[in-house]
């Protein structure tokens, strides 16, 4: 019997054999269940991120949102295997602290057996330090908390649930709003490949890249300096293929974060 399922949660297997969990609330997986909870958080965000960043000496990172914790728990399980030398900043906006709270319960893979100790200190303090690494998680609005921040993040995973059913997450001024929070040489993931999320970042200067493999579905990666290493997407040829496609925007939603 699985003991996490929740009022507003279920747990599901994936086909890497790592849970995930079902959102009543969004009607959502936290995870592509096709790729696995664990093969996206390595594949999509954390090997591509760390590849591009391995110059620094330090990294701070912006998890949104925390959800489940994998590509938080993800992050470390490969910092101490590939990056222990470096100091390593984590912060994580999370609006549902229930769910926070009820991680202690969460099956995750076995892959994160070392990592109890972190596991249970977030779920019930939400902050967890040791000489080399720090985390930090904010129960809240994610978009008051980036405010917080400017010129700050070296990797940002962009992992909110999607444009669909969480939109004020994928506007366009929402990423400007991120943009402001990264360093000029962050790096930001996400596993959305869709036009509206690109055109969001490409209308905040971000140069638009294909991040695609064996183990997982094509993803983005964005940055507002130029990287090697992957296929560049021609949004000028997207554009100009899809003129009626247009960013997300605060206005269209109604909302103000001002």
């Amino acid at each position: 019997m699985i003991p996490f399922n929740t009022t507003k949660h279920r747990a599901v297997e994936s086909e890497d054999g790592s849970y995930t969990a079902y959102s009543k609330e969004y009607d959502e997986h936290y995870h592509s269940t096709k790729d696995g909870a664990l093969n996206e958080s390595l594949y999509k965000h954390v090997i591509p991120a760390f590849k591009l960043t391995q110059h620094k000496k330090s990294l701070a990172i912006l998890d949104i949102c925390y959800g489940l914790g994998f590509n938080t728990l993800a992050t470390i399980l490969y910092y101490k295997k590939h990056a222990a030398d470096k100091k390593l900043t984590i912060s994580s906006p999370e609006l549902d602290a229930d769910l926070i709270y009820s991680l202690k319960d969460f099956i995750y893979p076995k892959e994160f057996e070392g990592l109890c100790e972190i596991i249970k200190a977030l779920s019930e303090r939400q902050i967890y330090e040791d000489e080399g690494l720090k985390i930090e998680l904010f129960l809240g609005d994610a978009r008051e908390y980036v405010k917080k921040f400017e010129n700050h993040f070296d990797i940002v995973y962009q992992d909110a649930f999607s444009p669909s059913v969480n939109p004020v997450l994928w506007t366009k001024e929402y990423f400007y709003a991120i943009k402001k929070a990264m360093r000029k040489d962050a790096v930001l993931t996400t596993y959305s490949t869709a036009l509206k999320t690109r055109l969001a970042l490409h209308e905040n200067n971000f140069f638009i890249y294909l991040n695609e493999g064996e183990h997982f579905r094509n993803a983005t990666l964005a940055s507002c300096q130029k990287i090697q290493g992957y296929k560049v997407v021609d949004m000028a040829h997207k554009i100009s293929c899809n003129p009626n496609v247009k960013a997300l925007s605060d206005a269209e939603l109604g909302v103000d974060y001002r």
